[in-house]
């Protein structure tokens, strides 16, 4: 029986209007072709998955340089904008909305996957305590090197070139990766970053990445089309910070000045509990005037109440969309949800990937 609430609601993003107020989050999967192109099967994939109310995409790097783990797509070549129109227009096709989230990886990478086997670029030369995926296994990321102060403009055309190439491609908008201990949120944290130049130091230094690649990517397609993904209290990737409040919700009165359309939060540890660190998500919500979206482990119910109580405009769900194509259905009907098989998240074909039923499919196939 389906339950009437706000998530079921249209929404007006900037521009778009989405048909509801779930938001498929990014969700690596590995499967990219030759030249890091976008699988074939993402067609399918995404298309099957549109009646989100808005999807972004899986992580997507901006620059060979900005990759860090095997198999994953780019948005820099010319091949890779083809096959990502193949994409938009099936999501389009079928009434969807979709962004492209833009990645650099700093010094989450391997040696394998960077040009001429170089070293990974990081604001600071501290290798990272975790791993990659690269040659089919997980191992140690590379030892990275530290940025030059003439490399970073380059960095940031690269932003801004990627964001041109994702409106090229079809795309509604890009998300800014500025999450999870990657390259801006690596150059953010004190943990990562030990700079003395005018990207360390202090929370403004140390914000100034992000905030210019934000920028840039503005002046190129409009911030009424750039949203951003941060994760404050996040120790993925080996980061973390002394006095993430401060940090976060000055990075949030500077994103909200640029009009940017939404803010994507990682509220807790990515993956894992909500309340790993003590952090007034409220305070970003009140700082910025655009869209909220709130992500990690909603379900349902905390969905509703967090609607409710206007703490947020939209719900991200990922593992849930992996298994569940048609999940925006699922949740109005209450389930039952298919349950993911981990072995297939990275890396393969269409096991795991495209061949998940719809909650129709298995009720005909149960008769």
């Amino acid at each position: 029986m389906s339950t009437p609430t706000k998530l079921f609601e249209s929404y007006k993003l900037g521009p778009i209007t989405l048909s509801n107020r779930t938001v498929m989050a990014p969700l690596t999967r590995n499967r990219a072709v030759a030249g890091f192109v976008p699988n074939p099967l993402a067609i399918e994939y995404y298309g099957q998955r549109a009646s989100a109310g808005l999807l972004i995409t899986e992580a997507s790097q901006i620059s060979q340089q900005g990759q860090g783990y095997q198999d994953t797509p780019g948005i820099y070549s010319k091949e890779q904008v083809a096959g990502w129109r193949k994409v938009t227009d099936e999501v389009h096709k079928k009434g969807g909305k979709i962004f492209i989230q833009l990645w650099h990886v700093g010094r989450i990478s391997h040696v394998d996957l960077q040009p001429n086997h170089g070293a990974p670029v990081a604001p600071s030369a501290i290798r990272a305590k975790t791993k990659t995926y690269v040659g089919g296994q997980f191992a140690d990321v590379s030892e990275p090197r530290a940025l030059e102060l003439n490399e970073i403009p380059g960095i940031i055309a690269d932003y801004r070139k990627a964001a041109a190439n994702a409106i090229e491609a079809g795309f509604d908008g890009v998300e800014i990766h500025g999450a999870n201990g990657y390259l801006l949120d690596q150059f953010a944290r004190e943990s990562s970053n030990k700079r003395t130049d005018a990207y360390g130091g202090g929370i403004e230094n140390r914000a100034k990445l992000m905030l210019e690649v934000s920028k840039a990517v503005v002046e190129e397609i409009g911030a009424e089309r750039t949203g951003i993904r941060i994760s404050p209290v996040t120790p993925a990737n080996d980061v973390s910070d002394s006095n993430p409040q401060a940090l976060f919700d000055y990075i949030v009165d500077e994103l909200n000045k640029l009009k940017l359309v939404y803010i994507h939060v990682i509220e807790g540890s990515t993956g894992g509990p909500r309340d790993n660190l003590p952090f007034d998500y409220a305070s970003l919500r009140k700082r910025f005037h655009g869209t909220y979206i709130a992500n990690n482990a909603y379900d349902l119910a905390l969905a509703n109440k967090v609607l409710d109580a206007d703490e947020a405009d939209l719900i991200a769900f990922g593992k849930l969309f992996i298994a569940n194509p048609d999940l925006v259905e699922r949740l109005r009907r209450g389930g039952p949800f298919n349950e993911p098989d981990k072995a297939t998240f990275y890396g393969g074909g269409a096991k795991g990937y495209t061949d998940y039923p719809t909650l129709d499919e298995k009720l005909q196939a149960a008769q």
